[in-house]
């Protein structure tokens, strides 16, 4: 279809590296591989904070919630796209589109509030520990998870539609996955509107939640190093270490993605690291909280020990 004239599409094609077959090939492999990883990796962290009672705290709550997230964000693209790879034809229908966009979107946005709800309970768990199990009850965490999960998919529901009622000159899509941004070069009409609502929820999700996660870090660092004794402030910075580096990660990808000046031709740079953001990141979570956290290698440990006796039996 001819981009400049009004179509009624009815799929989109993904055409995204499709000028580098040998790299296509080889991102298939690396994607198919980490994201076995994904879905090994995050279970496990899923698994044995609801099996072992040491985890049962708000924070291996919050971080079930992530993993559960990374999962879930990871398979609404991953399995689409994987399979568009090795596919002459490389289509996926426009309910297909709109429902990856969606939901893609909804959980990233659901992520950036997220990691400012996990800066927060680390804050209380270090800077007010006393208080702690009083004011991250049960009851709170509960809503404040919930709430996140329904902020995000509103943010996401309302950006999806804004696109979808628009007309499309094109069906297209230089981009691995249906990506918002992708997506959006391909409408003919006015996008003042979607520009502005897209601009203003960079802000609200990735700027604001940020901006919460360094006054956080602000205050629990200054905490940290009032503890007299070394081993407390290793024990006390080693609970906020994993939850830092992954904010990093996140936002780093996130940032270059969303807040960048926007250009009509997708860069093949844009698209590897839109894979980072999407893949790797949620990839690296249950590692990185793995390798920094003595309950969680613990838990694990046990898991295993566990299992290996009963298969003895």
């Amino acid at each position: 279809m001819i981009k400049g004239n009004y179509t009624a599409v009815t799929e989109f094609f993904l055409v995204g590296l499709s000028h580098y077959p040998g790299l296509l090939l080889a991102l298939y492999a690396l994607c198919l591989m980490m994201y076995l990883v994904i879905l090994l990796g995050n279970s496990i962290l899923i698994i044995i904070s609801v099996l072992d009672p040491r985890l049962h705290t708000p924070m291996y709550f919050f971080l079930g919630n992530l993993s559960f997230l990374d999962i879930c964000y990871t398979t609404s693209s991953i399995p689409q796209m994987l399979i568009n790879v090795m596919s002459e034809r490389k289509s996926i229908s426009f309910i297909g589109c709109a429902l990856q966009m969606a939901i893609s979107l909804g959980l990233g946005c659901t992520e950036c509030i997220l990691l400012a709800v996990m800066a927060y309970d680390r804050y209380v768990a270090i800077c007010n520990p006393l208080r702690y199990t009083i004011i991250m009850n049960k009851g709170l965490c509960t809503q404040m998870a919930a709430w996140t999960w329904i902020a995000g998919f509103l943010i996401s529901l309302v950006q999806t539609a804004l696109i979808l009622i628009k007309p499309f000159c094109g069906n297209i899509i230089d981009h691995l996955t249906c990506e918002i941004l992708a997506v959006l070069k391909l409408i003919c009409g006015d996008i003042s509107l979607n520009v502005f609502i897209m601009t203003v929820v960079s802000i609200v999700i990735l700027i604001i939640p940020l901006v919460l996660i360094f006054f956080s870090y602000i205050f629990i660092i200054s905490t940290i190093l009032k503890i007299n004794s070394s081993a407390g402030r290793k024990k006390a910075f080693s609970t906020c270490s994993a939850h830092l580096t992954v904010v990093i990660l996140f936002y780093g990808s996130a940032l270059f993605i969303y807040m960048k000046p926007k250009s009509k031709n997708t860069k093949t740079s844009d698209e590897l690291i839109g894979m980072s953001y999407g893949v790797i990141t949620p990839m690296l979570n249950p590692i990185i909280y793995s390798l920094r956290n003595k309950e969680v290698k613990d838990a694990v440990e046990k898991l295993l020990i566990r299992n290996l006796y009963f298969k003895k039996i």
